[in-house]
């Protein structure tokens, strides 16, 4: 079924639900861990480490963005998306898709 909307937005869509999901704090954790991770790879790198060292750690780094993302996007799929449906919001619908395809870029 086909949504569209009479008038052009220009300002962020805002949801009628809030952004409050039950793994709010494991995402925010799992994020500072790599944030952390990150640094000390910089570190590695200031300190002239073995590029190949260097190199597994950016992808464990990578692994944790990637793992974050996967928990936010499971929260915004139960919560976000699940009240678009509801509503009919096809915006909530079409940005979750252009995040998709960024996420897995």
């Amino acid at each position: 079924m086909a949504h569209s909307h009479d008038h052009t937005h220009d300002h962020p869509h805002t949801h009628p639900h809030p952004h409050v999901h039950e793994n709010t704090k494991a995402v925010v954790n799992r994020l500072s861990k790599a944030i952390g991770h990150l640094e000390a790879v910089k570190k590695m790198v200031e300190d002239g480490r073995d590029c190949s060292e260097v190199l597994i750690q950016l992808v464990a780094v990578r692994s944790a963005i990637n793992n974050a993302g996967k928990v936010l996007l499971k929260d915004h799929i139960d919560h976000c998306i699940v009240d678009a449906v509801e509503d009919n919001d096809q915006e909530a619908i079409d940005n979750l898709k252009k995040a998709i395809d960024q996420l897995v870029k």
